[in-house]
């Protein structure tokens, strides 16, 4: 090529790519069933997040699938959704008041975060709001360049959120939690594996669908959806496969485990110390509001802290499912969250601005 410059392969003719997707998974995999041989909670998730996560840091070439993610989202989204009963769909219906005013809780303490965040971080009012906001990181980056904050430590913000809430939500669940008594379905007969792949089929055109429309996270709600559709129609007794739900754990921990960069902890060293600072803070808080929700429902604590902990839906959807809660609830509450803080995060942030003293937003 003129200049000496080469242009890369596509991914699936790229060979290096390959090499390291194989090795990337077979460590993943390795570690997710040394974590389940020691008795780590969510092992299949937990273990491939710990372990990739620590290479990842340290630089070590690593490769995810591109749709691994989405894909495991899918399986997630179904297997929540085919748990829903009639009877489930109407307790999960009543607690539409509860879901609401959690959400609004959610946003309270997101919004202390930020004004925590900021001196900690040393950041202006916008980049600080939206580092910290309940929304999906992709979002909150582009509206905080738009309204001229900086969206590099808005990213890095919102991936440890996200790292943190996964590697501490689970364990403490797990440690301090009872187990339900929710049970998925089991499907009863030879031709259950034909209607699933059906239903795998509906789930991926539903969120085609779901794309079109401005409800968030199409790769989890639109299969929730399908699920439901099945599940609560009592037609079909259907369940996804435990091997299914291993391997959606295992692509989400090695997807989260690649994330954790080195230069997430290197570029800029105040903002992901204050960043890791706040994670905590918002799942402590998390932790009381369940106390509070519980004692105001008939949710159990530990449904409630799920219910609450600050993002990562898939992965405290798959908590709950573990746990033998109610997951489908877990994830009612969270796309509650992403709705209702989506269509409201520009009021939110006049809010924000007000009590920072400045009615008429910052560009700093």
């Amino acid at each position: 090529m003129a200049g000496g410059n080469t242009v890369a392969p596509p991914w699936w003719r790229d060979t290096r790519f390959w090499v390291r997707t194989t090795y990337t998974y077979a460590i993943a995999a390795a570690a997710g069933y040394a974590a389940s041989r020691i008795g780590v909670p969510l092992p299949w998730m937990l273990g491939p997040f710990f372990v990739i996560g620590a290479l990842s840091a340290a630089g070590t070439p690593l490769a995810y699938l591109p749709m691994g993610r989405e894909f495991a989202q899918l399986t997630v989204g179904l297997a929540v959704g085919l748990r829903f009963t009639p009877a489930t769909l109407a307790a999960t219906l009543a607690l539409m008041p509860a879901m609401i005013a959690a959400t609004v809780f959610v946003m309270a303490y997101t919004l202390v975060a930020a004004l925590i965040f900021k001196p900690m971080a040393k950041v202006g009012n916008v980049t600080a709001f939206f580092a910290t906001a309940a929304g999906g990181v992709a979002d909150m980056a582009i509206i905080a360049k738009d309204k001229g904050g900086d969206a590099a430590p808005v990213a890095i913000v919102h991936a440890l959120r996200v790292s943190v809430t996964v590697a501490l939500v689970p364990i403490i669940v797990v440690t301090f939690g009872a187990p339900g008594n929710a049970l998925p379905p089991v499907a009863e007969d030879a031709s259950a594996l034909i209607w699933l792949v059906g239903a795998f089929a509906l789930s991926y055109g539903a969120v085609q669908l779901l794309k079109l429309t401005p409800l968030p996270n199409p790769w989890l709600v639109a299969p929730m959806f399908a699920g439901i559709a099945i599940g609560a129609s009592g037609v079909f007794t259907l369940a996804v496969p435990w091997t299914f739900i291993i391997i959606a754990q295992i692509a989400l921990g090695t997807w989260l485990g690649c994330r954790f960069r080195r230069e997430i902890l290197t570029s800029i060293p105040r903002v992901a110390t204050s960043g890791i600072a706040v994670s905590i803070f918002m799942v402590l808080c998390a932790g009381a509001g369940a106390v509070a929700l519980a004692a105001t429902t008939t949710l159990p604590v530990t449904t409630a802290f799920l219910a609450l902990a600050p993002a990562a839906v898939t992965e405290m959807a798959i908590t709950a499912k573990i746990m033998h809660l109610d997951a489908e609830i877990v994830a009612a509450f969270h796309v509650m969250r992403i709705a209702i803080v989506c269509s409201t995060i520009l009021a939110v942030y006049k809010i924000y601005n007000i009590i920072k003293g400045e009615p008429h937003g910052s560009r700093v």
